[in-house]
């Protein structure tokens, strides 16, 4: 595994050019879950196969309180 690559294996460059599709905000790496997360509009995108599935359709709710991530 290269350098610019975190254990997804989703290339580290590509991370910081995503944005959530809704919000167009920041993501960030949920390694333990494998997931992109918008906190902005409390989504949860997948990373399959090392490839980010940006896809509303696709996309987790997710609650701040009951993820133990802060709002």
């Amino acid at each position: 595994m290269g350098k610019a690559e975190n254990r997804s294996g989703v290339d580290a460059r590509l991370l910081e050019l995503l944005a959530c599709p809704l919000t167009k905000g920041q993501l960030t790496w949920d390694e333990a879950r494998s997931e992109l997360v918008s906190k902005a509009a409390r989504l949860a995108y997948p990373v399959r196969d090392g490839i980010p599935v940006m896809l509303l359709s696709e996309a987790r709710s997710i609650d701040p309180e009951r993820e133990g991530r802060p709002a």
